[in-house]
């Protein structure tokens, strides 16, 4: 892949996020009003505000038009053709999923005690503690009220709350093996790959299949589309890892290497303890605002020289091109190829 042909996918790529993110944004104002409490509903719309990629309902998106074979970039979301032809607001569930990844980020910034997300306070930090856990459950219960009202056949609707359903509970099994292995110096790849599939890549999972069960789609091409997100989840949360190490913290958002300062276990270090590299002590402290930007330096020159980050990048591609492979059972057409792209993307981008 030549530096040309990355800078390109990037542009269509971003440019294909830009035009669904500012869709989803609205939709989010329409479906996710401040109200009162107002303190609450301003809490719970915190971050939603504050930015992101809204990669996620991106993904869904493009699988409902994909499925659907229809012109991309369509408008007309909320009444979406489904393959019988009754119509389904295809962005209410394109909202629950992003009313559920920021759920997500407001707790996992109280577990880690994090100052920052996406560039501004955590929502724990502009508030308070109790505000933020009333504003992470909030969006939590919100996102199956959303979820209800795509007009969807009863069936399907059933089908697609069950997936949120068991999505969240994935993520928060997949987010206690993450504090757990913390204290463990053993994991092993396998029980890495198992932890992030549940804490990250079954909510792009979810934004995959949740389409597929909305519009009708068959169990096969609802498994296959599953398994895309699965692999891609996957593989966007090693390049998190990797970026974590890689780009300056003004431009990630928050302290770079925080994840090392704070012992968590990624790809990067479990490659890294077996061959050789004491990952403990790469850092003197275990306080993110006292690590210094040379301590980072000096680790990630470590962790190259081992040839670990090396490692996840490939690991990360091998996912992608798995992930990639499953979207066969769609029909070829403009979306379904930017799905692939987007696959791609999730991997080259930085911040």
């Amino acid at each position: 892949m030549t530096d040309a042909s990355t800078e390109s996918r990037e542009q269509i790529v971003t440019e294909a996020v830009r035009e669904r993110r500012e869709l989803v944004n609205e939709a989010i104002e329409e479906d996710l009003p401040i109200t009162e409490p107002e303190r609450l509903y301003e809490a719970s719309r915190y971050l939603l505000d504050a930015g992101g990629k809204r990669l996620r309902p991106t993904v869904l998106l493009l699988v409902a038009e994909a499925l659907a074979d229809v012109e991309p970039y369509s408008e007309a979301y909320r009444k979406f053709p489904a393959l019988d032809g009754t119509e389904v607001d295809i962005m209410a569930a394109a909202v629950s999923i992003e009313t559920i990844q920021s759920f997500t980020l407001i707790h996992d910034d109280i577990m880690d005690d994090d100052d920052l997300r996406r560039g501004v306070p955590a929502v724990h930090r502009a508030y308070d503690t109790e505000t933020a856990i009333l504003a992470g459950d909030t969006l939590y219960s919100k996102a199956f009220e959303i979820l209800l009202d795509t007009d969807a056949k009863p069936a399907r609707s059933v089908e697609a709350l069950d997936v949120l359903a068991t999505t969240c509970t994935r993520i928060c099994e997949g987010q206690s093996l993450d504090v757990a292995f913390e204290e463990r110096p053993d994991v092993n790849p396998d029980e890495y790959l198992e932890m992030i599939k549940n804490k990250t890549a079954v909510l792009y999972g979810a934004a995959s299949t949740m389409p597929a069960v909305l519009l009708g789609a068959d169990d096969e091409t609802t498994e296959a589309l599953y398994r895309y997100g699965i692999d891609v989840g996957r593989a966007f949360q090693i390049q998190d890892d990797v970026l974590d190490l890689t780009v300056p913290s003004e431009k990630l958002g928050k302290q770079r290497g925080s994840d090392l300062v704070e012992n968590k276990q990624t790809i990067i270090t479990l490659h890294a303890r077996k061959h050789g590299v004491d990952v403990d002590s790469l850092v003197e402290t275990d306080d993110v605002d006292a690590v210094t930007e040379d301590e980072i330096d000096d680790a990630v020159a470590k962790l190259q020289d081992a040839g670990s980050i090396d490692y996840a990048r490939e690991k990360a591609e091998t996912l992608v091109e798995r992930g990639k492979d499953h979207l066969d059972v769609l029909p070829d057409n403009e979306a379904s190829d930017m799905l692939r792209q987007i696959a791609d993307y999730l991997i080259e981008r930085g911040y």
